[in-house]
């Protein structure tokens, strides 16, 4: 059976010394202006033979083993982009979060001084051990429960 399964996944590997993949870096000078394929997330293609690529949504891709042509806008766009909506919502959701702690702790500290500083360590701790440990495991929950489509070779 020709088919290959393609998910919505950036391997550490693909990630550049900037934490962006490489192409993306926007720190450094000449870098690529903004265009809509930042947006979405890289998908990743395995081929019957063993290959695997990551490319972007609608997108063809060859496996260099085999030479078979795989097409990622056999994915629907209506459930491509639902997802990348859901993931930019929930990295929303982080940092509201954070943001809904630090502004008050900052607008206190400059009424109350110093004294409400000491109450920093205490939300940093509640914020990494608790918070956060919680956030990840429902963003790898909700990545390992993401579909996963059958694509055809072209």
């Amino acid at each position: 059976m020709d088919h290959a399964s393609a998910c919505i996944r950036l391997p550490p590997a693909a990630l550049g010394a900037s934490g962006f993949p490489p192409g993306r870096d926007l720190s450094r000078p000449g870098a690529k202006s903004y265009d809509a394929s930042v947006r979405g997330a890289l998908i990743t293609i395995r081929c019957d033979c063993g290959g695997i690529g990551y490319v972007p949504y609608d997108v063809r891709w060859e496996c260099p083993t085999c030479h078979r042509r795989w097409n990622t806008g056999q994915i629907p766009a209506a459930e491509y982009w639902a997802i990348m909506r859901d993931m930019r919502r929930m990295r929303i959701n982080v940092l509201a979060t954070a943001l809904g702690i630090v502004v008050p702790i900052v607008a206190l500290s400059v009424v109350l001084g110093f004294r409400m500083l000491l109450l920093l360590p205490v939300v940093m701790s509640f914020w990494f051990l608790f918070y956060m440990p919680r956030w990840r495991r429902r963003v790898r929950q909700r990545a390992r429960g993401l579909t996963s489509w059958q694509l055809h070779p072209e």
